[in-house]
């Protein structure tokens, strides 16, 4: 490698952002990789498991983290976000500011401030439906390894009793955020994705019912680390429910909502319906579609999914969803295979949303769909669900592809 050559950057920590990261540096070039949540693995590390090989996010990101702190060309920074680009291919000028630091790096993440904190914040780890502390450690495998204070809810001197707590005057209330300015040859955007607002398909009543959550939620809920630990149990009333319906297409391919197809939630819903009948065996599923997508090793899922006699595939669109007293959902449906106009009862139902590309500040081509398009500046490359939805393998191979691209 051109030792006089620049240093890549990578916007995003997520799987591709990392993965990217770690194949530029084995390669003999310096990567500076930039997150704005104080951890990196992004979407994936909330995962309950993966397909096709269904790994726990551990298996594929904990290499990858050791890789990182193991390799000197990478310089990582969290709660940071890019506030401005200028410059061509080879001579970027890139300006990023960081969140205020109050706990500095000699955390040993002995947890005495989360012990002492008397404040509360809801946990984005599981979507805001558990809490921790106002001085947190986001998750088990969480890199950097060490606590992080959420500026919103933390009292700062007016309570200083995490100060007092630390034995490693590892904790600096007075922090500041931080601007650096940094000179770069090319731009990695991994900035990923996001699940498509439920709240706004108005006939599925998401807002209005406990017992209707999402896809990602739903891996949350099961995760062994998550906000139930490996049980599905209905918000309202904390029992595991008997019969569960997923809404395929929520939101996608409808032009009010999301015109296009996202390609990875029909086999999600298929390993989440698999997932149900591991943990309640007698739990009756049914899955509403529109279309079965699945491809690859995939269609594995969809192989034993017709095998159980307990899942049911209902090929029709679900147009309303309704509550009612004890908490029930009734989901009112065309079976298209039958002709006929059909109701049924569930307990909880799980709607498949699409993927978004995450909102950024940044100021990129972005096409019909706001997905980040290749005809950027040379030398800014985008990569993996930043610019179409992907699934994780999917997501991986085009990390490397990018991470090619960036070292040319």
């Amino acid at each position: 490698m051109n030792k006089t050559q620049k240093p890549v950057l990578i916007i995003g920590g997520g799987i591709s952002g990392v993965t990217t990261a770690v194949e530029i540096a084995e390669v003999g070039k310096e990567v500076i990789l930039i997150e704005k949540m104080p951890y990196f693995g992004g979407n994936v590390v909330k995962f309950n498991n993966y397909f096709p090989k269904l790994c726990p996010p551990t298996c594929g990101l904990e290499i990858n983290f050791r890789r990182i702190k193991q390799n000197p060309r990478i310089k990582y920074y969290t709660s940071t976000e890019v506030q401005e680009i200028s410059g061509e291919k080879g001579n970027f000028n890139v300006k990023i500011k960081t969140s205020p630091q109050y706990i500095k790096n000699n955390c040993t993440a002995c947890g005495k401030c989360a012990e002492i904190c008397p404040e509360e914040r809801p946990d984005e780890f599981n979507y805001g439906f558990t809490n921790t502390r106002a001085a947190y450690i986001p998750h088990e495998i969480a890199f950097p390894f060490k606590y992080h204070i959420d500026n919103e809810y933390c009292k700062k001197e007016s309570c200083n009793k995490c100060v007092d707590a630390c034995k490693y005057n590892a904790i600096d209330l007075s922090a500041k955020e931080k601007i650096t300015e940094l000179e770069v040859s090319s731009i990695v955007t991994a900035t990923g994705w996001e699940s498509y607002d439920a709240s706004k398909i108005e006939n599925l009543n998401y807002s209005d019912s406990k017992n209707i959550i999402t896809n990602v939620e739903f891996e949350r809920f099961i995760a062994s680390n998550g906000v139930n630990e490996n049980k599905l149990l209905r918000l309202s009333d904390n029992t595991e429910p008997k019969k569960v319906a997923f809404v395929q297409c929520a939101g996608s391919r409808d032009e009010n909502h999301l015109p296009y197809c996202s390609a990875v939630c029909c086999s999600a819903s298929l390993k989440h319906a698999l997932t149900i009948q591991e943990l309640y065996p007698k739990t009756e599923v049914k899955v509403f579609y529109i279309d079965m997508r699945v491809s690859g090793r995939n269609e594995d899922f969809l192989t034993e999914v017709q095998e159980n006699k307990n899942i049911e595939l209902v090929k029709g669109k679900v147009g309303k969803i309704i509550e009612a007293e004890n908490g029930n959902l009734i989901l009112e449906a065309e079976d298209i295979l039958s002709g006929k106009k059909i109701k049924y009862e569930a307990e909880i139902v799980v709607l498949a949303t699409g993927i978004v590309s995450s909102k950024t500040n940044l100021n990129l081509n972005r096409d019909q769909n706001q997905f980040i398009t290749d005809k950027q500046i040379e030398g800014i490359i985008p990569v993996a669900c930043s610019r179409k939805p992907m699934d994780v393998s999917s997501s991986v191979k085009d990390a490397t592809s990018a991470a090619v691209k960036a070292i040319q």
